[in-house]
């Protein structure tokens, strides 16, 4: 793979990535890492944290990880610190850390509704207001928010995910208003089909890859790294003029919805 340092000038800045022990956050660190940043992961798994930083120390880079659960005020406060004092001022946030209760609205327990709602969006705001006090010392910096494609369109039995994920992307956008003449840039990408453990049992079934990988336009499941591909350029300052914007990454799963439409004679129904 090409050197990205020079490109991207993210050589010895400071990012931080939450929910960096698994899947995407650890693919955004890796490429983080290859590119010269100075990391801190944060994840409440912090033996599968410690592992990724372990792995990336071996590359040479400077890590630390960190177990935070990013859903609460003061271990969120406490890890701005030890980064502060271990690695210096932050200039970039990753925000990804997430997770999932699957249930209708009718039968969602509060708890698993507020449970949710903490991490996937409370979580993102701590983060974000602990980290942009470096930033505003320093002049700017750039957040980047992982939502996902369940934050444009609704989805069954996804139970508080779609709403906190939609919450995201206007979150973002407030910020980008409210901290961008700070020059504090703040974007989202939303993912689609990635590939990650969370997902793998479904594609050990027979037959789901395949009809999957034929909704997108790609005709291929996404991998944790095209995910991080767009993080390190929205991260970089090679995107200084986008802000407050939201990325759907998805393979082209999102133009496919008029192919999806029974049309005699010009198509068979649809791929499903």
């Amino acid at each position: 793979m090409a050197d990205l340092r020079d490109w991207l000038d993210l050589s010895d800045r400071v990012c931080v990535v939450t929910g960096a022990a698994s899947g995407i956050g650890a693919a955004v660190a890796r490429a983080l890492a290859q590119a010269g940043a100075r990391l801190a992961l944060l994840d409440r798994d912090e033996g599968n944290c410690q592992r990724v930083g372990e792995e990336l120390s071996l590359t040479g880079s400077e890590v630390i990880a960190i177990g935070c659960d990013t859903s609460r005020e003061d271990e969120v406060a406490a890890a701005a610190d030890e980064v502060r004092a271990r690695l210096g001022p932050c200039t970039g946030l990753v925000n990804n850390a997430g997770m999932l209760r699957s249930n209708s609205l009718d039968d969602i327990s509060l708890e698993e509704w507020n449970a949710v709602m903490a991490v996937n969006l409370t979580g993102y705001l701590l983060c974000a207001r602990a980290f942009s006090r470096d930033m505003r010392e320093q002049g700017g910096g750039a957040m980047v928010h992982v939502a996902s494609i369940a934050g444009h369109f609704p989805q069954t039995n996804s139970g508080a995910y779609s709403a906190s994920k939609a919450g995201v992307r206007l979150l973002s956008r407030q910020m980008s208003v409210e901290w961008g003449p700070l020059g504090i840039r703040s974007n989202t990408i939303c993912p689609g089909m990635i590939r990650t453990a969370l997902s793998a049992a479904f594609y050990a079934q027979p037959g789901i890859e395949q009809r999957r990988s034929a909704i997108t336009a790609s005709k291929r499941i996404g991998e944790p790294c095209d995910i991080a591909d767009v993080a390190l350029f929205l991260i970089s300052k090679r995107s200084a003029y986008v802000n407050g914007t939201d990325i759907l990454v998805d393979g082209g799963m999102s133009s496919m919805l008029m192919d999806l439409v029974p049309r005699p004679g010009f198509n068979d129904g649809g791929p499903l």
